[in-house]
């Protein structure tokens, strides 16, 4: 035998065949056939022949996504197509409801499998060829990550709070969901411009799109229920490196000023500075931080790591002072429920957006943009032609034949409360929290 052939691994038939073969050997030599078995079977490599169907669901749960833009004029036809599917399903009964142990995951069996299966059969996210069982398998947790995919969810293939929650609303809801997005999608389906950035509020997701293709899809931070983003159609017109932040009289009165009173290097230490009506520099010992009232001042955080924009800031027009921008908060992007601004738009990679948005604006390579961020000098930077921004409330979508996309109804703007599925505890969890991207050190 070759070096080379003898370093190839057996397949199973080579080894059924070896073993057909030595069918007449000696017993020393059937054990030592045995033993080469063993070690086939117990070897590290040996989990990729159980791996193929797991790899299946990866690719299924990749093809949820498209470059197809949501907006696309050709997504009507998609979503017809999802309303008269999910119309069937409601005349035939619609689903069955999940009554499931909490955080219900592969390798546990349980009754409540069953109708899961069943579920997401109907839904189209698993396979007839499944079949029923009580086995929560490799099967069910690559059907269940293609269902948390559609519907914006952690794709961990785990039976946790909101994928039941997104389960268990009715078919007859998302059917009601789908027209009125479908309407929606009605009114976006004009001529947007050969290069147009999306914002999707209740994806909480950015699309940069060229000649009706996605060339950047960014997550994204939008506004909080009780402060949301307003949708709104623009165009963007500058792109700030180091921005200046200016705290809003809100903030001023609401967190700055008791900060103060605690600590009097406050301000220092988040490098803000204070200006009068007058543009001239005042001292922050120099004010009364125990006022009744608060300095008519302006609060002006200077460029650099910790300040509220980060690196960039993102302007288009519109009355609501409301803009794309960069965060030091890098990890709400991780989060499930993405809704934590007073309104302006956070953009994770918000380089790569920035970038696409320069092209055409001569000197101002990817290069050129990182050093002058360096420099923590503010530099604004006028687009050589401005760029259309659509700011919509999407909710149901699809960009692909019988894959539909479903949001979280997160303004309460679809009619049914089942939609709204984070919003009882979105105001609680961020009433609390201070307003536009203000981020106070300790």
């Amino acid at each position: 035998m070759s070096k080379t052939s003898g370093i190839v691994a057996l397949s199973r038939r080579s080894l059924l065949r070896g073993a057909a073969a030595a069918g007449a050997a000696a017993f020393t030599g059937q054990a030592m056939a045995q033993d080469t078995v063993n070690d086939l079977i117990n070897a590290p490599r040996r989990g990729n022949w159980d791996d193929q169907f797991d790899a299946q669901a990866s690719r299924s749960v990749a093809a949820v996504t498209s470059n197809t833009p949501m907006l696309s004029a050709s997504n009507l036809v998609n979503m017809q197509q999802a309303i008269g599917q999910h119309q069937m399903i409601v005349s035939n009964g619609g689903w069955p409801t999940i009554n499931a142990p909490a955080a219900l995951r592969i390798g546990a069996t349980d009754p409540a499998v069953q109708s899961l299966r069943q579920r997401l059969m109907i839904s189209g996210d698993l396979s007839r060829e499944a079949g029923m069982s009580n086995s929560y398998d490799s099967y069910v947790e690559g059907a269940v990550k293609r269902f948390q995919a559609r519907h914006g969810l952690p794709e961990d293939g785990v039976l946790g709070e909101f994928t039941v929650k997104a389960l268990n609303v009715g078919a007859d809801v998302r059917l009601n969901q789908l027209n009125t997005n479908l309407v929606r999608l009605q009114s976006m389906s004009g001529d947007l411009g050969r290069r147009y950035v999306t914002v999707n509020v209740p994806g909480a997701s950015v699309e940069a799109v060229e000649n009706d293709r996605v060339a950047l899809r960014n997550t994204a931070v939008v506004g909080r229920i009780d402060r949301p983003t307003h949708m709104i159609n623009s165009k963007i017109y500058q792109v700030i490196l180091n921005p200046y932040w200016t705290a809003p009289r809100s903030i001023i009165e609401k967190d700055i000023v008791p900060l103060m009173r605690k600590d009097p290097t406050y301000l220092t230490r988040n490098a803000i500075r204070l200006f009068d009506n007058s543009g001239r520099e005042v001292a922050p010992e120099t004010v009364d931080w125990n006022a009744a009232k608060a300095p008519n001042l302006m609060f002006r955080q200077d460029p650099g790591k910790i300040n509220a924009m980060a690196s960039t800031k993102i302007d288009f027009h519109n009355p609501h002072n409301e803009y794309m921008h960069d965060t030091p908060q890098q990890g709400l992007f991780n989060k499930l429920m993405r809704f934590e601004s007073s309104g302006c738009i956070r953009v994770q990679n918000v380089r790569d957006l920035v970038t696409w948005l320069l092209r055409d604006t001569p000197g101002w390579s990817r290069q050129e943009i990182e050093r002058v961020i360096t420099t923590r000098q503010n530099n604004p930077i006028k687009l050589a032609e401005e760029v259309p921004v659509y700011i919509v409330y999407i909710s149901a979508w699809s960009t692909r034949d019988n894959i539909v996309q479903f949001r979280d109804d997160i303004y309460q703007k679809d009619g049914d409360a089942q939609l709204a599925l984070q919003a009882n505890i979105g105001v609680e969890q961020f009433a609390g929290s201070v307003e536009e991207d203000f981020v106070p050190l300790q």
